[in-house]
């Protein structure tokens, strides 16, 4: 069974940090591609960062050069660093682990942190 458990969420004052952490278990950590993923009341859930099994990241416009995705494979988590914090950073976080297998593609999703940025 595959779990993956956010921690780090909380209030945070505009330009302040926080650090998400997401730990899985249940899958072959390495070989999946991990995301992290918001949601704000009445809006879609949209891609913040990824992090390939290569280490090949890609990120949201409008987080480039304030947020960091890392993954530590023998640890078996994936990291958000978020410098710089904004008020419309505020949302659900959500990690989020993908994959192909056998050519079907497999999303798994942690439950989500709040990450609440105040002005």
């Amino acid at each position: 069974q595959v779990q993956l458990v956010e921690s780090g969420g909380g209030l945070v004052q505009a330009g302040g940090s926080l650090r998400l952490s997401c730990a899985a278990s249940g899958l072959i950590f390495s070989t999946n591609t991990m995301g992290w993923y918001r949601q704000v009341p009445g809006k879609q859930r949209e891609l913040v960062a990824a992090i390939t099994r290569y280490g090949i990241t890609n990120y949201a416009d409008s987080v480039k050069g304030r947020f960091t995705i890392s993954r530590d494979n023998a640890k078996n988590t994936v990291y958000l660093q978020m410098n710089s914090l904004k008020p419309e950073d505020t949302a659900v976080y959500y990690c989020n682990a993908r994959r192909l297998s056998s050519g079907q593609l497999l999303d798994y999703w942690g439950q989500g942190t709040q990450v609440t940025v105040s002005s």
